[in-house]
Formats: structure tokens, C-alpha cells, sequence
């Protein structure tokens, strides 16, 4: 019996390039051997997990996520509760692109991408789960976090947000430390932060240092905690982050390696953050899924450009952002105060 591919595809992605392309896509799969159909999601509520669980379900034998990474973390809510799971593939069509750049697949070309499922090579990937829901790449919460909600879709990166914090003068007012009390494996952090964070991959906001010893499939989240939350003092830790990934000994940062965390406000309400959207509130418990969803991935060398963007723009933008942090004061009237 031949087998079956459900590409599921966001027609509004990427100046709808993925509807343009979608014939050359479908048949690079005919290709790869699966007789192919695809789905375009629709303004309904879980459209995209829906159709990932009813495919699963009817025993397709692989479903391709195309569009940005809120369209991927639906499908991976559709087929991650499932016992027998499909095979996945992605094409990137977002803005950060952020699981992407983490099996480095091409995210300029859709149908560049979609070719990544002919060289058959594939990585059983951890997911992680956030009470009921599941996420593939990032769980967070604090106010820090919560501002990015208010956020231009076109700056959705963390390098991107960090600019947005400095010209948004009006925000920092916002920005509040949370009393937090955060559980894992060996121990406990109970105390004021502007944010956490749980990585699955190496890519987080469009950067590929905050998490530089990130495994896809050890079965471990990499827990970040930001203790301080003073802009000046964060926006030494992003400069930290671009230049080398030199964040993680910083004694404002708590950096460990978990199986699960249990995360719960003090006081104040405290947002979780699932792959970029809201995904309820804590507290909340989060396991680590070891080698849940097998998937496509580019395990070769890649060109550069498949998983950093190293154009001369981006450069001379990481360039100016760490001259212009150097130029500020080392200590600065913590916010919260």
C-alpha cells in the first residue's frame, strides 16, 4: 500500500508563497514516494491541530507542517497526544522561523525545504507538555515575557523585541520582577525574576547562542531563569548572548539542565508563553518528552544561510546593538524600585 502525506499549510504565510508554491511542493513528496493531499487552515480555532489528529488518526504516514511556528506547534498539538504518531516534515513560512533554523531547513525557498524530506534523514525529537497542551521550542513566562504579546508581528524576535524595548520608552514602566517559585530536577528557585524560560532547541527569538549546548533529543529542557530586571543589565545579557553565547556563567542567570519543572507565582498572576502565544496561566507543570515525534531534518552540513542568517544587514544590526549597550552604564536604578 502506497503510503500517505497530509500537507498542512497556512494559505496567509510567508505573502501567501506556500498557496503559490503549493503544486511544486506536493510533488516533491509525490517524489519522496507518499501520495500527497493538502489542507489549507482556516480562521477557526485549532484548524491546523484539528486536521493533524483526524490525519493521524486515518493513519496517514506523514504530516507536513507549512507556515510560521505557531502553525508547527498546532500540528504538533494534534499529534502529540495520538499513541501511533505520523512521521512529520516542516516548511518554514513565518517570521523567526525558529525550528527551522534548529534542523537546519532552508526558510527562503519552500519547495528547498519540502526537499529535505528526499534525503530521508530523520531525528526522533523531544516535545515538551505544558499541563494539556504541548510546545516545540519554547515555554516562558514573566512580565518580560508577557510584553511581547503587545509586540509588531514583524519584530517578534528577541533581538528584535530588545530594540522595541528601546525605543518604547513607554513600556518600561512594565516591566516588573514576579515573585516565582520554580521547581526542577535538583532544585528550587523561589524568588524575584523578570522572566523563565524552557528551550527544546537552540533557537529562541531568532538567536542561536542562548542555549549553545542545546540537545533535540536528550530528553532535557535547558531551564533559564533572568533574575534582574533592569533594561540595562538585560540588554548586557543579549549582548552577552550574541557574542559567543558568554550569558550562561553570568551570575544574573540561572542555567540547568531539567526532566521537569513545576512553575508557580507567589503572588501575582504569572503568563506562560507556548512557542510565542499565550498558553495559559501557572502554575503549571512541564515534562519533557524524550524522542516523541520522529522527524525530517537536514542532518548535513548545511550552507550557512539554511540555519543563520548571516546577512551583512543582520550583521551590522548585531554589530551596532553591542556597540550601543557597551556605551551604557554598567549600573542602572532597577526598575521595580
Amino acid at each position: 500500500m502506497r503510503k500517505r502525506a497530509r500537507v498542512i499549510y497556512n494559505p496567509t504565510s510567508g505573502r501567501e508563497l506556500l498557496k503559490q508554491k503549493l503544486v511544486d511542493i506536493l510533488n516533491v513528496f509525490e517524489q519522496a514516494g507518499y501520495e500527497t493531499s493538502a489542507f489549507a487552515t482556516t480562521p477557526e480555532h485549532d484548524s491546523a491541530k484539528n486536521e493533524a489528529s483526524r490525519a493521524g488518526q486515518e493513519g496517514f504516514d506523514l504530516v507536513v507542517a507549512a507556515g510560521g511556528d505557531g502553525t508547527i506547534n498546532e500540528v504538533v498539538n494534534g499529534l502529540a497526544p495520538l499513541k501511533k504518531r505520523p512521521k512529520m516534515a516542516i516548511i518554514p513560512a513565518g517570521t523567526t522561523n525558529d525550528y527551522a533554523r534548529a534542523l537546519h531547513i532552508p526558510r527562503e525557498d519552500p519547495v528547498e525545504a519540502a526537499k529535505v524530506v528526499l534525503k530521508k534523514q530523520m531525528i526522533r525529537m523531544d516535545v515538551g507538555k505544558a499541563d494539556e497542551n504541548y510546545f516545540i521550542n519554547i515555554a516562558a513566562g514573566g512580565l518580560l515575557t508577557e510584553l511581547t504579546y503587545d509586540v509588531p508581528s514583524d519584530l517578534k524576535t528577541l533581538f528584535g523585541y530588545l530594540a522595541y524595548l528601546v525605543r518604547g520608552a513607554e513600556l518600561l514602566p512594565r516591566i516588573r520582577p514576579i515573585e516565582m517559585d520554580i521547581k526542577y530536577d535538583d532544585g528550587e528557585f523561589k524568588g524575584k525574576a523578570s522572566m523563565f524560560f524552557l528551550a527544546l532547541t537552540n533557537s529562541v527569538g531568532g538567536f542561536e547562542q542562548i542555549v549553545p549546548d542545546a540537545a533535540l533529543d536528550d530528553g532535557k529542557f535547558t531551564l533559564i531563569i533572568v533574575k534582574t530586571s533592569n533594561l540595562v543589565e538585560i540588554m548586557h545579557l543579549a549582548a552577552k548572548v550574541i557574542n559567543g553565547g558568554k550569558h550562561i556563567n553570568d551570575p544574573r542567570i540561572i542555567y540547568k539542565k531539567t526532566k521537569k519543572v513545576v512553575a508557580k507565582p507567589v503572588k501575582n498572576r504569572m503568563q506562560i508563553n507556548l512557542d510565542g502565544e499565550y498558553g495559559g496561566d501557572a502554575p503549571m507543570k512541564f515534562v519533557n518528552l524524550k524522542q516523541h515525534i520522529e522527524m525530517f531534518a537536514n542532518l548535513d552540513d548545511m550552507p550557512n544561510k539554511a540555519y543563520t542568517d548571516d546577512s551583512e544587514e543582520l550583521i551590522n544590526l548585531e554589530k551596532t546593538f553591542i556597540e550601543n549597550v557597551d556605551k551604557l552604564p554598567d549600573n542602572d536604578t532597577d526598575v521595580n524600585n
